[in-house]
């Protein structure tokens, strides 16, 4: 056990803070983090300098639950003292992590800001006449200072049987469209360059509130994902600032946003990038998911969205070895993924998640033939991917540089969302600067990246 911290009296109370999981969680920690400045704690960035840790776990697939696991341990390890919160929080009522590491202080469950402060304060009271100018207007942020999340919802109405983040998030509970834009604002004005819109499910904001009226800057506006995202594309071009948006269903109304994506990415606003969960392509297997099941009338959506905006980059997420999935079906899949010829594609093998209705199925596909497909199903996008981006050298495009490293840096495209997607290896990068926006002239790719030299 490590040994309680000295401080002197004068001393802000310091909380160690560890984020694990999906931008949806990141953002929770952002918002604990926001709060704890608010109240004058401050961040310790290290165990041993910290009166308290907080765990911002996940509990999506078992690789997460491990992971999760295993910092809490670390964090208790280390420090001794540890709260527990987000998507692994919910599990069981909290019970999971507490039968796992009975000395966690308290457990709490996702987006769950007042229970994480309550459960501080009782550990580590608040210090006296914190002072509000401490925190900035954006509040704390785990992103670099030019890019940030922005979400716009909790939970969601779907109950697709591969998932339980209905069970730890609840359904879905979209904030206030006042809210959301004076938050863009604010981390636009602090000089965020990119704001990347997420949620379960964005294409549903609005549905639980039966799209109401709200009011931005004094003027009416509906709770809907279609005028969210018009307001969105004006504050990204009146800042000059990109705006993508993830976690798009294919819903009809998708059709009423793409005409409202720019193809001048140096004039700011709604990128051509969507981010859609196909999830797979056999209507049995889709069936069996409780997703839509019309693969045909997705293709032709696909076909449409292209039509009218034929810069737009669609990426998606797909799981194989679905219990019951046969290889014909599997086949189905491989025959979508090259019908559509999708820009950008994770694929993973289906995870029998404690608590997902799934795993009742019958039909158990073994883990080796799970593998196969994936590698399958990877290396036939890889072709498709690498075919779509060598369509573009020669080209001048417009970058969002992430890093700099002397006469090099690492930047992203409109099509490259962070993390997920590809970079551009940008070569005579003299003077660039993180967070800026440059023009560059590709000169060769990859299955995933580009190549390019600063354009003059």
């Amino acid at each position: 056990m490590t040994p309680p911290l000295i401080r002197r009296p004068t001393e802000a109370p310091r909380v160690g803070f560890v984020s694990l999981g999906c931008p949806k969680a990141l953002v929770d920690s952002e918002q604990i983090l926001t709060q704890l400045r608010a109240e004058g704690y401050a961040i310790s960035p290290s165990y041993q300098g910290a009166d308290v840790v907080v765990v911002n776990t996940c509990g999506f697939i078992d690789a997460a639950v491990a992971e999760s696991l295993d910092a809490i341990g670390e964090a208790l390890h280390e420090n001794g003292k540890v709260i527990v919160t987000g998507c692994l929080g919910a599990k069981e009522g909290g019970e999971f992590v507490r039968h796992a590491h009975p000395r966690v202080l308290a457990v709490t469950g996702p987006h769950a800001t007042h229970e994480v402060m309550s459960a501080v304060h009782a550990h580590l009271p608040k210090p006296h006449d914190p002072f509000v100018d401490l925190v900035p207007p954006q509040g704390i942020k785990l992103t670099p200072r030019h890019y940030a999340y922005l979400k716009i919802s909790e939970g969601c109405n779907h109950r697709c049987t591969f998932c339980i983040i209905p069970s730890m998030r609840g359904d879905l509970v979209s904030r206030p469209i006042g809210d959301i834009l004076a938050e863009a604002e604010r981390l636009l004005h602090a000089g965020v360059r990119e704001l990347l819109v997420v949620s379960q499910d964005t294409s549903a904001y609005g549905v639980d509130v039966r799209y109401r009226t709200g009011f931005w800057e004094g003027r009416p506006i509906k709770t809907r994902i279609v005028e969210l995202a018009a307001a969105l594309a004006a504050l990204g071009r009146t800042h000059g600032a990109w705006v993508r948006l993830h976690y798009v269903y294919p819903y009809p109304h998708v059709d009423d946003i793409v005409p409202l994506m720019t193809s001048d990415s140096t004039a700011g606003g709604l990128l051509p990038y969507l981010d859609v969960p196909f999830q797979h392509a056999s209507p049995r297997i889709l069936k069996l998911m409780k997703r839509p099941a019309a693969p045909e009338k997705v293709l032709d959506r696909v076909r449409a969205w292209r039509s009218v905006q034929p810069d737009i980059t669609l990426r998606s997420t797909f799981i194989v070895g679905f219990p019951g999935e046969t290889d014909a079906e599997f086949d189905e899949l491989l025959a979508f993924v090259e019908a559509a010829r999708l820009d950008r594609v994770g694929c993973f093998a289906y995870s029998a998640v404690e608590g997902a209705a799934a795993n009742a199925l019958p039909g158990a596909v073994p883990e080796s033939v799970k593998e196969e497909r994936r590698e399958r199903l990877m290396a036939t996008q890889a072709k498709i991917s690498a075919a779509r981006l060598r369509a573009k050298v020669g080209r001048e495009l417009d970058v969002l540089i992430d890093s700099v490293d002397g006469d090099r840096a690492m930047a992203r495209t409109t099509a490259d969302a962070p993390e997920i997607d590809g970079v551009v290896h940008v070569s005579n990068a003299e003077g660039a600067q993180a967070g800026a926006f440059a023009r560059v002239r590709v000169t060769s790719s990859d299955a995933h990246d580009l190549h390019a030299d600063r354009a003059a």
